[in-house]
């Protein structure tokens, strides 16, 4: 514990952190959405449209398709959230939020055209299509001087071919032709014969970075010339962050009051720790250049939720505790030890589904993998250390009855393992209900799930006024009549700023449900119809991205296995929390087809939210099961061991739903349509997540313990002990 004095230091510079960081904060807030605050995706601010043709023949499926995704990789680095897709044939339209100067991205990315290596005889031996990647990069050269250099990665193919080309020149030029010009002239100095190579004789860092810019376009399959570039203005309104922003500050409100109300000291220790740990998170999102979209505020939210639940363990802990008859400095002390195991494990866990998307993934999904892995590193560090510091210091000022930090009463031990069957029919039972919903669907001619825009591609079109159009002018008056000439809610539209246009996104518009829709512009807002264009578009999730997000799930999954084996030295345990995890993952699915949620981007955020919630939840039983395995070690016990370890973990599975349904919920009833598509199937999943975690995860474990390996644990047993007589 602290001394008086360092109590009362703790105290003041813990309320100055928080007024500071609250200050920058909140201008940092102030300032969003003018340039000068958090960068806000397309849906909150606009951006950047840039489309593309194709150059000579119309491309094939295959081209356009590895184009687009190449694309994808490369705007990547100016936003995660950024979007590239097919329209018509041969276009491809590139969306990149936060910006708004079009001359600087296609300066940046560069002239879209052919690449080539050439030999000294003029002929083309390499294209673009060989170099996997092409970076700037900056090196120490053998006189230890700082030298600027182009660094390429070859495909396997060009590889071999860029072995054979130095092999057979070494000493002669290599011309890099771009779209007829040659941009550089390297000598070959050696055989080069491992897949990379640098360019050197960069005379400053820019000009190496334009040069790896060249190469990295020019390595598209196929040939590409600029149509058009314009400014397109928010999907959404200013109401949409502000609501979001209100629900946020309703939610924090609630879960400190409900913490006070709960723990007393505790509560006041982890709701000062909360402000801070929102305040950093709101700067660091800004200092790390982290694009803002709807659907990342309501991850942010929910992190701040699920923030609570480290200091709810932690405080369950303590008043254990107490409850057993240690002090008040003891019960604080060891609360904070046991819980600790618990945090990390269900925190580890988390944070490698985080890398492994935010490696792997592509666009959202690598946004969210950003915003999660922010939120479970600050969530440890205001846990671990700002909470034990502020309740420490509490204590050192003189709040030491045991009064103000409240026992909790012994529970009686709840029977969960013989209501096994019940468990399995009502999990059983919602899962079922999802795939029933998809097959009525599917039967009466409909899509199984009701797919978004941004899954199965849809109409744009692009309508001119004869005048600007407002956001919000455009939400109340254009978007409504949109939706009933062609008789589907699905609708996203955007300005195009100074240009009178208005482009509408929607489903696969039929030559009737064009018509209509041309018609109806006509006639409530009197446009020319020789002005309206429309072209059908592709999905902004591509396949690829599709294929990258599952990929990186399943290795995540993997990992996360591995990871409570060796934790727990049991792969019981990691088995049951995977089955658990399915279960979640299948009953916010069965949300989607039952009530036809829109699935798309916030889709994908949706599932790996869970996933990631799922599994913290589950870490905390498994966690009390080890624990308890010290205590109740016969194998005749193993019900009483499940039973006694869910229970004690009862109030933490309660408490920390509650907090974070909390959060969601205020953003439901608050938040505009496309956040309630968001915030519901969130919902579903924390019930269904504490459901699993209370009634499935450690039923399963004790199935498995009692029917998977037991005769052979009895038998290592048995032989321990006769080796030991």
């Amino acid at each position: 514990m602290l001394k008086k004095s360092n109590s009362i230091l703790v105290l003041l510079l813990t309320v100055a952190l928080i007024a500071v960081t609250g200050y920058f904060a909140a201008n940092i807030v102030q300032n969003t959405g003018d340039g000068n605050g958090i960068i806000l995706g397309l849906d909150l601010a606009g951006g950047v449209s840039i489309t593309y043709e194709v150059v000579g023949d119309t491309p094939t499926e295959s081209e356009m398709s590895d184009t687009i995704f190449k694309l994808q990789k490369r705007v990547e680095t100016y936003s995660t959230e950024a979007q590239v897709y097919q329209e018509g044939e041969d276009r491809i339209i590139v969306e990149i939020p936060g910006v708004t100067d079009a001359n600087e991205i296609l300066e940046a990315l560069g002239k879209p055209g052919s690449l080539t290596f050439q030999d000294p005889d003029g002929n083309d031996v390499i294209d673009g299509t060989d170099i996997a990647n092409a970076s700037a990069e900056v090196i120490q050269n053998d006189l230890g001087n700082k030298e600027y250099v182009v660094g390429l990665e070859f495909t396997a193919e060009g590889t071999k071919k860029f072995a054979d080309l130095t092999s057979a020149n070494i000493g002669k030029n290599l011309p890099i032709v771009y779209d007829g010009e040659t941009i550089s002239n390297p000598t070959v100095q050696t055989a080069i014969t491992g897949g990379t190579a640098q360019i050197s004789g960069m005379e400053s860092y820019e000009a190496a970075e334009r040069l790896a810019s060249q190469i990295r376009i020019g390595s598209l399959s196929v040939e590409l010339s600029e149509l058009r570039s314009s400014v397109v203005g928010a999907q959404l309104g200013k109401d949409a962050l502000r609501t979001s922003l209100i629900a946020a500050m309703i939610g924090i409100g609630i879960i400190m009051v409900f913490m006070m109300i709960v723990y007393l000291v505790p509560g006041i220790a982890t709701s000062l720790a909360l402000l801070l740990y929102t305040f950093l998170t709101v700067i660091i999102i800004y200092a790390f250049d982290i694009t803002l979209t709807l659907p990342g505020i309501a991850g942010v939210i929910l992190s701040i939720g699920m923030a609570v639940d480290a200091n709810v363990i932690i405080f369950a802990r303590v008043k254990e505790e107490l409850a057993a008859g240690k002090s008040v400095a003891s019960a604080l002390k060891i609360g904070f030890k046991k819980a600790t195991s618990a945090i990390v494990d269900g925190n580890v866990t988390t944070l490698i589904a985080a890398v492994v998307l935010g490696m792997m993934g592509s666009g959202t999904v690598k946004g969210f993998a950003m915003t999660l892995g922010l939120g479970i590193v600050l969530s440890m560090f205001s846990a671990l250390l700002l909470t034990r510091y502020i309740i420490y210091a509490l204590y050192g000022v003189g709040i030491k009855s045991e009064k103000c930090y409240r026992a909790q009463k012994q529970r009686k031990v709840i029977d969960f393992v013989s209501k096994k069957v019940v468990f399995f029919i009502i999990a059983i039972a919602a899962i079922l209900s999802g795939f029933v919903a998809m097959g009525i669907h599917a039967g009466q001619g409909d899509n199984a799930l009701n797919f978004s825009l941004e899954f199965m591609g849809g109409t744009s079109t692009n309508i001119t006024f004869d005048e600007d159009k407002t956001v919000d002018q455009i939400e109340k008056d254009i978007i409504p009549v949109v939706q009933k000439a062609i008789n589907d809610t699905a609708v996203q539209a955007q300005a195009v700023t100074g240009e009178n246009q208005v482009v509408i996104k929607t489903k696969i518009l039929s030559l009737e449900e064009r018509e209509a829709l041309n018609q109806a512009m006509v006639d409530e807002f009197g446009v020319d119809e020789s002005l309206i264009q429309s072209e059908n578009i592709s999905s902004t999730i591509s396949s690829e991205m599709r294929e990258d997000a599952v990929v990186a799930v399943v290795i995540a999954i993997i990992l996360m296995l591995i990871y409570i084996w060796i934790r727990f030295k049991d792969l019981r345990f990691g088995a049951s929390a995977i089955i658990a995890l399915i279960h979640d993952v299948l009953v916010v699915l069965a949300c989607y087809a039952i009530v036809r949620i829109s699935v798309g981007n916030t889709f994908i955020a949706c599932m790996l939210t869970i996933v990631g919630y799922s599994i913290n939840a589950t870490i905390v039983i498994f966690d009390r099961i080890r624990e308890n395995q010290l205590i109740i070690r016969s194998a005749d016990r193993l019900a009483e061991l499940v039973n006694t370890s869910i229970t004690q973990t009862l109030t933490r599975s309660i408490y920390t739903s509650f907090t974070t349904f909390v959060t969601i919920a205020a953003l439901y009833i608050l938040g505009v349509s496309s956040i309630k598509e968001f915030a519901l199937p969130l919902m579903v999943g924390i019930v269904a997540g504490m459901f699993s975690s209370v009634c499935l995860t450690g039923i399963i474990w004790y199935m498995m313990k009692r029917h998977i390996g037991a005769a052979k644990e009895a038998e290592t047993k048995k032989g321990a002990k006769a080796k030991k007589a």
